[in-house]
């Protein structure tokens, strides 16, 4: 039995612990508690159960109004991993900016990215968006058909990112992409963006966003970004959607093709 005078000796480290890390314990309650106890009551994964709030409260055909559906889900009923609003303004900034064509989306998770970049895309533009989970992409397949947009400007790929890519250009016609947005798994970022360059996907002046570079964090890949000499890049500092305390940030890659 730990005695009471060290005990209390420690107790002002497990406070300070606990204030300093708070954001990150509220995360892991919400994130991972939450989600597993509701997962175990309703027998209904999580991202359905977002889809069916969204799909009685959201007004169909109407992108901000079922993007601000979501939002609402993730901040006062569960946690969601969607892109947020603080991120997307920068996501939709880049695409009036950039104006590109061809938009490659690697993670389409519940389609919330997806939706953001549609409704800012100039006229023909289109987005291929690959989804590897199953039903993870199922959702996202009626979250975007709900918010309005058809095949025409959002093609589904369901896939591992590693087997669609080599694929993109003979079976899915895309043959270069103007922007590309990485919220897939942080460990395929380096090696998703050093398939692109060898199936020659990026076009000179290419825009590469890809998000979660701080926390949980993608080193290698800006480690690879920095030193390649292939890229002009920076930084947008931001934070985790609906956890304004936890820093996290965008990286945005411009592909200058020089090596």
């Amino acid at each position: 039995m730990v005695s009471p005078a060290i005990a209390l000796a420690f107790l002002p480290f497990v406070v300070t612990l606990l204030i300093r890390y708070r954001h990150y314990f509220r995360l892991f309650y919400r994130a991972v508690l939450v989600r597993r106890l509701q997962d175990y009551l309703t027998g209904v994964p999580q991202e359905e159960r977002a889809f069916q709030y969204v799909l009685t409260h959201a007004i169909p055909g109407d992108p901000q109004h079922l993007l601000e559906t979501f939002d609402h889900w993730s901040i006062h009923c569960e946690y969601l991993s969607n892109l947020g609003p603080q991120k997307a303004k920068i996501l939709e900034r880049l695409i009036y900016e950039k104006a590109p064509l061809t938009v490659l989306e690697l993670g389409t998770y519940c389609g919330y990215a997806t939706i953001v970049i549609a409704q800012a895309l100039p006229l023909g533009a289109r987005i291929y968006s690959v989804e590897m989970d199953t039903r993870k992409a199922a959702v996202a397949e009626k979250v975007i058909r709900l918010a309005g947009f058809d095949d025409d400007t959002v093609e589904l790929i369901v896939g591992p990112s590693e087997d669609i890519i080599p694929q993109l250009k003979e079976k899915y016609g895309l043959l270069r992409a103007d922007l590309v947005f990485m919220d897939h798994g942080i460990r395929g970022y380096l090696r998703d963006l050093q398939m692109l360059e060898a199936h020659d996907l990026l076009p000179e002046g290419a825009t590469v966003l890809a998000d979660n570079i701080i926390f949980p964090g993608a080193p290698r890949f800006l480690q690879y970004a920095k030193a390649c000499g292939k890229y002009k890049w920076r930084v947008h500092r931001t934070s985790l959607p609906y956890f304004r305390g936890i820093p996290d940030g965008m990286a945005q890659l411009t592909y200058t093709g020089l090596q």
